[in-house]
């Protein structure tokens, strides 16, 4: 079948696309993916590599919107069903993203990213034993992309965090005297939903909890209740390939919540590199 210019040009826009989203250049994406949906709206290519790139420019709302556009056009799009899956976690949708990504492997049974999402998903839900067989299953078929989560135990974790403190400033180290740190499995919906855009579940690596030292006052005995640092078990188990990995996310984590702490706001943070 011959093409037309314009069906040619589509196609042109479309790989061009594709290629950027591989670079990691998701705007481009965005871009090439809007001037096809401009010419030929409801064209599921196109819709679906446009959600691709704004998850990875942390845009789960919008990407949202174009992968349910692709599975009312396209139902049996395994990779868009996982995708949507994906955003709707992140957003802290738990129910709709248990029903996408069971659609997913429904239709893909070897979809790693649809498998991995629901470890993640029966781990919340304490179906450990069914996670685990999950987080293998994805492993195995993508081991690069989706490692299986290392083993913490309490006692690695708190040699971890001693490190990390230890590389502190010792007049900083004395007022974390006053903090305790604390070790939860993973943070729950409520607390996600505090922040604005929703802070995504699986990439929640811990929180400061209390007041810092630049607001408490002498004359409020409330803002001199004690302070905690929080970390997630299970998250910093996803995100750390290794030990190596392990010791620099959970440095990350303790020094940014210590700044807190200290009363440093997230702008003072990220300047210090530690957003």
């Amino acid at each position: 079948m011959r093409l037309t210019e314009s069906d040619s040009r589509v196609q042109q826009w479309l790989d061009l696309a594709e290629d950027a989203l591989e670079r990691g250049e998701a705007q481009v994406t965005v871009e090439l993916c809007s001037k096809v949906l401009e010419s030929q709206p409801g064209h599921a290519g196109a819709a679906f590599l446009k959600a691709e790139a704004l998850r990875d420019l942390g845009d789960p709302v919008r990407a949202t919107g174009q992968y349910e556009a692709v599975v009312r056009s396209t139902p049996q799009h395994s990779l868009a069903w996982a995708g949507l899956a994906w955003s709707l976690f992140e957003l802290v949708r738990l129910d709709e993203a248990n029903v996408a990504v069971a659609r997913a492997i429904r239709l893909s049974p070897r979809l790693p990213e649809a498998l991995y999402l629901r470890a993640i998903l029966r781990e919340r839900r304490d179906d450990h034993l069914g996670a685990h067989r999950d987080y293998v299953r994805a492993s195995r078929l993508d081991p690069v992309q989706f490692p299986m989560p290392l083993e913490l135990s309490d006692a690695v974790v708190d040699a971890i965090v001693e490190d990390a403190l230890r590389s502190l400033h010792p007049s900083i180290r004395a007022y974390l005297s006053q903090v305790s740190i604390l070790l939860e499995e993973f943070p729950d919906e409520d607390l996600c939903m505090q922040y604005e855009p929703p802070a995504p579940p699986s990439e929640f690596l811990g929180y400061f909890t209390g007041v810092s030292m630049r607001d408490r006052s002498f004359s409020d005995p409330w803002s001199n209740l004690p302070s905690a640092i929080v970390l997630f078990r299970r998250n910093l188990a996803r995100v750390a390939m290794d030990r190596e990995r392990l010791l620099e996310e959970l440095r990350i984590t303790v020094f940014h919540e210590v700044g807190h702490f200290l009363g440093l706001s997230e702008a003072d943070l990220e300047a210090r590199g530690l957003e």
